[in-house]
């Protein structure tokens, strides 16, 4: 069954409060979805940022992101009025997002909804508590100290709460039990507005493809509330962190900096930890993109405090055991594996013997000199075929710095005439025999390389393109619907079962 999507981040919707969220115009956003008959929506990592504001960053791999909590519902709601909105300031720029005022002004907003919560949302927030108890106090219960200390790290913290002795534990607990039910309280509306939103978009016949970064924030909740599940020495600092080897693209690599799991603790506990992971994906995804899958083979690790990823060294992954662990428990799941990069015999094996969807992005394709598997005559039918994803520039950016013989080739293959003819690149990959394709926004848009959402290995700049509201146009979803039907991408509609997750996080 062909199938296609789009590819736009939570953060980059229109609002008229400074980011993104899960208000109206992602409901909007899921009817432009429908009307272009496309089956996915995918987004990038929703959980909490840390500094830099990436979302492969993250204090945890559970919670939500309290940014994307949309203020307007709660004002529908009754747990804000619009004037103690609209006194803050959430920026002036519609199509891009300054993080700086947003860590300034949203926690303050939300504050006030919290204090105007009333006793009809006690008992919802018990049993929210109660779903959650295996990531949801620690969590909290790290956010709270963490704003304590004025943002330091965990593994910067007094002794006896850094090692979560018993008497600090309850010493924090009860010395900060209002912040802890705020991040709680938070974290509860997160998933209501979401799972709200991804029923809509699901009875849209829209499905959600959430995306799980293999890797986890040093400075997160997950480490500190695990450690034993971590490459951490006696002082619970980091033997060693993830990364690229060095390749043409990097002399010296990339640094990533998350530590490494002791795997061995992991297997030992049947890899719990992760089934709990993937199992808490699925209830906020309908597809669940792994990033980078290689490491789960094999993965490349540089010692704590090195300043470049030159002295890493190969060390092997857990390979199928992890996903046999998570298919006893959860049965099969719907998987699109991250398998971009140096790829070994080894890597394409292991992603056989899943049975997972592998990715094939088309600007990587366009080497004059020889062939490429990511030339879509190439491809298997069990592909997923990018035009680019969020590490790649826009088709316009990228097209405009390829030199002369890369440009020929392009247009010798595609059609392509000039950087402006984004709809024949787009065409080529909806055309490929690969089952699913899916096209940035921004290149639907014809978006140059202002639109970009990431230049990796590079901080400052990133996650911070917003589309504008008035981009969601009919003649747009039709010219989309159009190539979708040509290209036989469409299926009929059918809404999907959500009656049991609104029912969680119902207050009425």
């Amino acid at each position: 069954m062909r199938k296609s999507g789009i590819i736009l981040p939570i953060f980059s919707l229109p609002s008229n409060y400074g980011i993104g969220t899960f208000g109206k115009e992602a409901y909007k956003f899921v009817d432009f979805l429908e009307k272009a008959k496309e089956t996915f929506w995918q987004i990038l990592p929703i959980g909490p940022t840390s500094y830099g504001d990436s979302p492969y960053q993250s204090f945890s791999t559970f919670a939500g992101n309290p940014y994307f909590i949309d203020l307007e519902v709660l004002s529908e709601g009754g747990l804000l009025e619009k004037s103690q909105i609209e006194k803050f300031n959430f920026g002036n720029d519609e199509n891009n997002i300054d993080y700086g005022i947003m860590y300034e002004s949203r926690y303050k907003v939300l504050k006030i909804a919290f204090k105007n919560k009333n006793e009809s949302y006690e008992k919802k927030l018990k049993e929210f508590k109660d779903l959650n108890k295996y990531w949801i106090f620690d969590y909290a219960l790290f956010m709270a100290i963490k704003d304590y200390n004025n943002g330091v790290s965990w593994n910067n913290w007094d002794k006896d709460i850094k090692f979560r002795k018993p008497e600090a534990m309850k010493k924090y607990s009860d010395l900060l039990k209002e912040e802890i039910e705020f991040h709680v309280f938070l974290q509860f509306l997160f998933y209501k507005q979401w799972i709200e939103l991804k029923n809509y978009a699901n009875k849209k016949g829209v499905k959600i493809i959430g995306d799980i970064p293999i890797y986890v924030a040093e400075d997160s909740s997950d480490i500190w509330a695990n450690t034993r599940l971590f490459m951490l020495d006696d002082e619970l600092f980091p033997k060693k962190v993830s990364g690229c080897p060095p390749d043409l693209f990097s002399a010296t690599g990339q640094l990533w900096g998350n530590p490494i799991y002791n795997w061995k603790q992991l297997n030992k506990e049947g890899y719990n930890w992760w089934i709990k992971r993937v199992k808490a994906s699925l209830e906020l995804f309908d597809v669940i993109r792994i990033d980078h899958f290689r490491g789960f083979e094999s993965y490349w690790t540089i010692p704590y405090g090195d300043k470049t990823a030159v002295n890493g060294q190969w060390e092997k992954g857990p390979g199928i055991e992890v996903f046999d662990a998570i298919k006893k428990e959860l049965g099969e799941i719907d998987v699109i594996a991250e398998d971009l990069g140096y790829i070994t015999k080894e890597v394409r094996e292991l992603l056989n013997k899943c049975n997972y969807s592998g990715m094939k992005v088309m600007q990587f394709a366009f080497d004059p000199k020889g062939d490429s598997e990511y030339l879509p005559h190439n491809y298997d039918k069990n592909t997923v075929v990018y035009t680019g994803t969020h590490d790649n520039d826009t088709i316009k950016g990228w097209f405009s710095a390829l030199s002369k013989e890369e440009k020929e080739f392009c247009k010798k293959y595609t059609g392509m005439k000039n950087k402006d003819d984004n709809w024949t690149f787009i065409k080529s990959a909806i055309s490929s025999v690969a089952d699913t394709a899916i096209i940035q926004m921004q290149d639907v848009l014809n978006s140059g390389e202002e639109a970009r959402i990431n230049l990796p290995s590079t901080i400052g700049t990133n996650w911070k393109w917003r589309m504008n509201k008035y981009d969601m146009s009919d003649e747009l979803a039709n010219k989309l619907k159009d190539i979708n039907e040509t290209y036989r991408r469409y299926t009929k509609r059918s809404g999907l079962n959500e009656k049991e997750q609104i029912n969680k996080f119902d207050t009425k």
